[in-house]
């Protein structure tokens, strides 16, 4: 009669091998989330900044069609104190050369209550004035922290860092 061997056979991971893809795992988390929480607070932001979109479009026009331009805080987009326009503007001021400035709000404690600004530029780059009435602004400049701004430009969208 022949004798059958049993042969143990290794059915499945050990405990070592498990850790070592936990490991792995946390590494990988640890390095990823910093990138996604920041991607998500730059989308937060671009939302907070379509919310200037009126403004620009309002100051746009009074600067092509010529005539006088309204007086700080009265162009007809700002926002009603102590109501917030959206889930992540608190508030929009203007100036009397058509700088647009928000408050953020809830968003992150790291950009909540600070500001972001949009300034209309003439043709040589430069902010425009009472005597750039009639030929429009050429371009914005957005985020520049001497308009103002004082958000962390890693926290802006690359279409808003001055």
């Amino acid at each position: 009669m022949r004798q059958m061997r049993k042969t143990n056979s290794q059915a499945g991971f050990t405990i070592v091998e498990l850790m070592f893809v936990v490991m792995i795992i946390g590494i990988l988390a640890s390095v990823a989330l910093p990138g996604i929480r920041a991607n998500a607070m730059r989308t937060k932001v671009s939302e907070a900044i379509l919310a200037l979109s009126t403004c620009r479009a309002m100051i746009t026009e009074a600067y092509t069609t010529g005539g006088s331009l309204p007086l700080s805080g009265e162009w007809g987009c700002e926002s009603v104190v102590g109501v917030p326009v959206s889930q992540y503007v608190e508030s929009i001021d203007t100036n009397s050369t058509g700088k647009v400035s928000v408050v953020l709000r809830g968003i992150d404690l790291r950009v909540n209550t600070h500001v972001i600004t949009l300034t209309p530029l003439d043709r040589t780059g430069n902010p425009t004035s009472d005597s750039d009435t009639g030929s429009g602004v050429a371009r914005w400049r957005c985020g520049a922290t001497g308009d103002g701004t004082d958000v962390d430009e890693k926290y802006l969208p690359s279409s808003c860092r001055g």
